[in-house]
């Protein structure tokens, strides 16, 4: 899959904060996958669902309402769409997954208030298992150059989850956006892609930006 802060001198807060997530997917192999990531990362508790029915159902539940990751695609309507829903009822990030890069498909999830918009192979099968010795997803040179962030690239790129332009992280900052423009190369860099929502994927498996 391409999909999300460590102050200076602390730890992530991923590791210090419990949190709740939702995975509304309809491939049970790929909710499974996922569940465990999201698990292994901290959350405290995982709601599962494989329609919007039934994520309108389980959306209610928890008290701690953190992240929604939602298929782009389900089974009974657009899981873009249900986004929307679920903000109103305090899942305030979002993340969507989709097999389509069209540009009205990415503009539609981002209007509707996701932190990030992932563009995956078909989730309808397994994949093929890796040979033994074989590098484990994710544990890959992504995330070593996501742990050589700087202090300020971190800060930069927690802003970039939330949806700033370079400007409004610039105001926020007190920096110049060509000095936000720079720190954003960099950080390009070293996580090996330029691609925005691509970056703060990467760092938010290693737990970096949260």
């Amino acid at each position: 899959m391409t999909a999300l802060v460590e102050r200076h001198g602390l730890t992530p807060p991923a590791r210090a904060t419990r949190f709740t997530a939702m995975v509304v997917v309809a491939s049970p192999f790929m909710r499974e996958t996922l569940v465990r990531s999201l698990r292994g990362l901290g959350a405290a508790e995982v709601v599962e669902a494989g329609s919007l029915a039934e994520a309108r159902i389980r959306a209610r539940g928890p008290a701690q309402r953190d992240l929604a990751i939602v298929d782009g695609t389900l089974p009974d309507g657009s899981g873009i769409n249900l986004i929307t829903e679920l903000r109103s009822l305090g899942w305030s990030r979002a993340l969507v997954m989709s097999t389509s890069e069209d540009p009205y498909t990415v503009r539609a999830a981002l209007a509707s208030g996701v932190r990030a918009f992932l563009v995956t192979p078909s989730a309808t099968h397994e994949p093929a298992r890796q040979p033994a010795g074989s590098p484990t997803p994710g544990r890959t040179g992504r995330a070593s150059g996501a742990q050589g962030l700087s202090a300020r690239e971190i800060e930069v790129l927690q802003l970039v989850s939330d949806g700033r332009s370079n400007k409004e992280i610039g105001e926020a900052l007190g920096l110049s956006a060509l000095t936000v423009k720079s720190h954003l190369a960099r950080i390009a860099r070293k996580l090996g892609t330029g691609d925005r929502a691509e970056m703060v994927v990467v760092a938010m498996r290693a737990s970096v930006v949260v």
